[in-house]
């Protein structure tokens, strides 16, 4: 085990829901260089960063433990949509929507690097992935988060119409360093 890194956590899941889109959507940041790209056959080394750099405080492990052919056949799977934020020129973040079934669409991943969080910018970047999952049509969208993620998503979720529908408890394991290393540098 690494210093200060626990074998397991046990966590509440909270499963949201959205029923009908927002009414209006959060308004762009101003004076701020940003930029919102739709990636289209992402490399996996890039999608593992962008979950690595977004997750790694909060123990976001499934992605970084997932072989490279599961990981190709979910973010490359002709419906699936990821969309990564830019801060003056730099990835900040990213939303990845996952559409399951015909009347469901689900922000499966949604967050932002640290060097972008508390500049005014999540409520907007939530606004546009919930905008994004609605494009598709559904007729609901869900969401999940736990008591791992940051302290203001439950309550932001909350805030932009989302209504929790369920919860259960689940154990996370935290990748140790060389483990999160061997994952992040694959060829």
């Amino acid at each position: 085990m690494d210093e200060g890194v626990p074998d397991s956590i046990e966590v509440t899941v909270t499963f949201l829901e959205m029923e009908a889109p927002p009414a209006h959507a959060p308004a762009l940041p101003y004076n701020r260089q940003i930029a919102l790209l739709k990636a289209k056959d992402m490399p996996l080394h890039f999608y593992r960063y962008l979950a690595d750099r977004v997750g790694r405080k909060w123990h976001w492990v499934n992605i970084l433990r997932m072989s490279d052919e599961e990981l190709a056949a979910g973010i490359h799977h002709e419906d699936r949509e990821i969309s990564v934020l830019y801060l003056d020129g730099s990835p900040a973040g990213f939303f990845d929507i996952k559409p399951h079934l015909p009347d469901e669409v689900e922000l499966a991943y949604f967050g932002m690097m640290e060097h972008a969080t508390g500049q005014g910018l999540g409520r907007w970047f939530l606004g546009t992935a919930i905008s994004a999952c609605w494009a598709l049509g559904p007729k609901r969208v869900t969401v999940q988060t736990c008591t791992l993620d940051h302290p203001a998503a439950l309550p932001l979720y909350q805030k932009l119409g989302f209504n929790p529908v369920g919860q259960k408890k689940e154990i996370v394991h935290p990748l140790p360093f060389a483990e999160r290393s061997a994952s992040v540098m694959r060829p």
